[in-house]
C-alpha cells in the first residue's frame, strides 16, 4: 500500500484518489495500512461527507493492529469517528457545507468508517457540529467525550446534584475518564480520579478538576458486598472488580453509570448494592444512541467545554501515524486524546 502526499483542501473539487486506512485480509489475518481509495469504491450512501479530523480509540486500536478482530467484513476502512462537511446529499435534511460529525453506529465494524478523506453515511447518522466548535476540537472529545457526556447526562437526569457527595471516575486518565473529570469538574461536582499511576497523571487530572486521586489498587481488588458509603455518583470505564467496588460503596440512591470495560467483561457483585441501598447501574451506550439523544449531549458539551483544558488533553497527529500508535493506546501508552487529520 502506497502513502501518497496528497492534501484535499475544503472547497476543492472531490479528488479522484484519496487516502485512507484499509484493513484486508493478508494470509487470513486483518492487516491495515495506508491507501488510495476513489469515491466510486465508497458505499452507496445518501450523504458524501468530505472528512476533516477523525480519532484514535481503544476499539481503533483492536481494529488497526489486528490484535482485536472489530470489522465484521473485509475490506473495511478504519476509523469510528468522523468530522468534516458535507460535500454532496440526496437527503434533503442535510445540505452541501453542513458541518457534522459521526460517532459509531458500527463504523469501522460492519461500515466503512473515518480514517479516509471522504467518506459516504446514512442521513440519519449524522449530527450537527455546534456552533463554537471546531471539527478538531469536536474530534478532540471524540467518542471517549460524547460517551462521557452521556455518563455526566445520566447522573444529572437521576438527580444527583454538586453538593450531594464525591464522584469517582474511574480509568480516569483515559479518553471517557479525563474528558469526564473536566465536565464533572464544571458542573461544580466534587470529582475524585481513580488512576494506575497516580503519580505520573496526579498533576494532568488535577488541573483538569479533580480535587484528588486515589490509586486504581484501592477498587481493583475482591469487594465485600457492600463498603462505606463513599460515592453519590460513579462514572466507571473499567468495569469487573473495579465496577464491583464501586457498587459496593456507592452512596444510598446513588448511580453508578457504566460505559467500558478495560478492566474485564466480568462483574462479581452481588444485589445488595441494589436492594439495600437503591442503587442504580446505568449502562451507557454511545454506539446506537438516538440522533436527538447525541445532539443533546453535543450541544451540552459545546456548552460546557473548557477549550483550555480540552486542549491539554490532546494532540493532533496525520492519519500515516496511525498504524504506530494504534499499538501504543493498546498498550496503554497513550494519555488524554489523539485527534487524527487525515490531510496531514
Amino acid at each position: 500500500m502506497q502513502q501518497t502526499g496528497h492534501d484535499y483542501e475544503e472547497g476543492s473539487p472531490v479528488a479522484e484518489k484519496f487516502n485512507a486506512i484499509l484493513i484486508e485480509d493478508v494470509d487470513g489475518k486483518p492487516r491495515a495500512g495506508l491507501t488510495q481509495l476513489s469515491t466510486e469504491q465508497l458505499p452507496d450512501e445518501a450523504v458524501l461527507v468530505r472528512v476533516s479530523h477523525s480519532t484514535l480509540n481503544y476499539k481503533d486500536g483492536l481494529a488497526v493492529s489486528g490484535k482485536g478482530r472489530i470489522a465484521r467484513s473485509l475490506p473495511m476502512v478504519a476509523g469510528i469517528d468522523l468530522a468534516g462537511t458535507v460535500e454532496e446529499s440526496s437527503d434533503p435534511a442535510w445540505q452541501k457545507g453542513d458541518r457534522v460529525l459521526v460517532n459509531g453506529f458500527g463504523l469501522s465494524e460492519k461500515y466503512w468508517g473515518g480514517y479516509s478523506q471522504f467518506a459516504r453515511m446514512k442521513p440519519e447518522w449524522l449530527v450537527r457540529i455546534p456552533d463554537g466548535l471546531s471539527a478538531e476540537e469536536a474530534m478532540a472529545i471524540g467518542t471517549a467525550g460524547y460517551t462521557s457526556m452521556l455518563c455526566v447526562l445520566a447522573i444529572e437526569d437521576h438527580g444527583t446534584k454538586p453538593g450531594d457527595g464525591p464522584v469517582l471516575v474511574t480509568g480516569a486518565s483515559g479518553g471517557v475518564g479525563s474528558v469526564a473529570v473536566m465536565l464533572l469538574a464544571a458542573l461544580g461536582y466534587d470529582v475524585v480520579a481513580a488512576s494506575g499511576r497516580t503519580q505520573e497523571n496526579e498533576s494532568f487530572l488535577l488541573d483538569l478538576g479533580a480535587s484528588r486521586l486515589i490509586g486504581r489498587e484501592e477498587l481493583a481488588r475482591a469487594a465485600k458486598p457492600l463498603e462505606a458509603e463513599t460515592w453519590a455518583a460513579v462514572v466507571d470505564s473499567v468495569g469487573a472488580e473495579v465496577l464491583a467496588t464501586a457498587l459496593a460503596q456507592t452512596r444510598y440512591e446513588g448511580i453508578v453509570a457504566a460505559c467500558g470495560l478495560a478492566g474485564g467483561t466480568g462483574l462479581p457483585t452481588t444485589v445488595m448494592p441494589f436492594i439495600l441501598r437503591g442503587v442504580t447501574l446505568r449502562g451507557i451506550d454511545s454506539v446506537m444512541a438516538s440522533q436527538a439523544r447525541r445532539q443533546r449531549a453535543w450541544n451540552r458539551l459545546a456548552q460546557l467545554v473548557d477549550k483550555a483544558r480540552l486542549a491539554s488533553i490532546y494532540s493532533v497527529e496525520p492519519m500515516s501515524e496511525v498504524p504506530r500508535l494504534a499499538s501504543d493506546i493498546i498498550d496503554g501508552k497513550i494519555r488524554g486524546r489523539v485527534v487524527v487529520d487525515v490531510n496531514a
